[in-house]
């Protein structure tokens, strides 16, 4: 078996700038023309000029809460598509609801590099516990099996018992599910007195992968990966084994921003995380996907170069209720559109004498709040005192609306 998956992984910064300064063209001009929702959205872009992240920024952003009211005019998939209906092979339903689209093509969802990264190939075989009904992920693992040669036993979730039977009555040597469904299966199979000990290798998602339960697998030798997906865009960042970070995957683009906006964070700093595929079927551009993450410096000790992300720290959607009525990032964001002298801003929202407060701290080298407490009226409908704060002294934990209140 080989260390990497192709030559992509392990590109020079340079080649792969290089590489996707050709990629992004063609694909920003394969969804304007293919796509009714970018021929509308990208409609002013000249596809040309858009061939790295920087230039990304000039285009809006696609946000999943856009979703479910766009399919509901353009079946099935708000006209997102770059395929004919009847050339698609699968369509899947996700809680919204939103709808998604599958093909049946070699790795087209891109777990296979995640499954080559946990050294799962051929020789293995894999109980898929991801659900193979409505919502995508029994398929991507299925897919990604195939990918890299492996057996697939389509045990889907539940019937736990039944489960550890089958893993031991086949010799299954590799798990892909929930981070904690795993230990239900091995602690069945040890109440039934079966050998569980060909399971050698975990890849995971869908929830949390906790310290305490990664040291678990590890007792029974077993190595558990885990990666970051969603069900409209697939693979978007996996861990290899040196467990120092999520490297963001071949097949997507990956941009971290001030949550509410299309601007980008500086390195380490959290934000939410905006991705553009590379796949011609299912286009997607600045797709929002409304969670928090950050970039990590330098590359893995494991020899793929690409960047990496420090994994999930939460939702980027932080509209709060103040008084009545509802703040969003998408407020704060105008507000700073405004005053461009405003580095960064930070509500904070307090309660004192059975009353909520709301307080905006403004890293800006003005020296007086005069300017903007029109503004903010106008904006967020409310009033709030203003806080002036030095450069650089703001939390950078990616949160623009902190909700301090003791909800109980």
């Amino acid at each position: 078996m080989s260390v990497f998956y192709d030559s992509l992984e392990t590109r020079s910064a340079d080649e792969r700038a290089s590489d996707l300064a050709q990629a992004l063209p063609i694909q920003i001009a394969n969804a304007k023309e293919n796509t009714c929702a970018f021929s509308d959205l990208l409609n002013d872009v000249d596809a040309a000029e858009i061939n790295s992240i920087d230039d990304l920024t000039k285009l809006p952003v696609l946000r999943k809460a856009d979703l479910v009211e766009q399919q509901k005019t353009a079946k099935p998939l708000g006209g997102l598509s770059a395929l004919q209906s009847k050339n698609i092979h699968q369509l899947f339903q996700s809680p919204g609801p939103i709808y998604e689209m599958g093909q049946r093509t070699k790795d087209w969802w891109r777990f296979g590099r995640f499954l080559h990264a946990a050294g799962i190939d051929e020789n293995d075989i894999i109980q898929n516990t991801f659900s193979y009904h409505f919502t995508p992920a029994g398929m991507m693992f299925d897919n990604a099996a195939s990918a890299v040669g492996a057996t697939v036993f389509a045990a889907g979730p539940g019937q736990t018992q039944l489960q550890a039977q089958a893993a031991s009555d086949m010799g299954v040597t590799a798990y892909a599910g929930t981070p904690d469904y795993l230990n239900k299966i091995l602690l069945a199979g040890d109440e039934a007195g079966l050998d569980l000990s060909a399971i050698k290798s975990a890849v995971v998602s869908g929830g949390p992968l906790f310290p305490q339960i990664r040291d678990a697998y590890k007792e029974r030798g077993i190595s558990c990966l885990q990666c970051y997906a969603t069900a409209d865009l697939g693979n978007i960042a996996y861990e290899s084994k040196e467990m120092d970070g999520l490297i963001i995957d071949e097949g997507v683009i990956v941009e971290i921003v001030t949550p509410g906006t299309g601007k980008l964070v500086k390195e380490g700093e959290i934000g939410e995380v905006l991705v553009t595929t590379l796949n011609k079927d299912y286009p997607l551009i600045r797709f929002a996907t409304g969670d928090l993450s950050s970039f990590m410096s330098g590359t893995s000790a494991c020899g793929r170069t690409n960047q990496r992300i420090t994994g999930w720290k939460g939702r980027a959607d932080q509209a709060t209720k103040v008084k009545g009525m509802f703040i969003r990032p998408e407020q704060v964001a105008t507000f700073l559109e405004r005053h461009p002298e405003i580095h960064k801003a930070r509500i904070e929202v307090g309660r004192e004498n059975m009353n909520d407060t709301l307080k905006i701290k403004l890293e800006t080298e003005a020296d007086n709040t005069k300017n903007y407490h029109e503004t903010i009226r106008e904006v967020l409908k409310l009033r709030a005192e203003v806080q002036l704060c030095s450069i650089g002294s703001l939390p950078k934990d990616g949160l623009v609306i902190a909700d301090l209140r003791d909800h109980g």
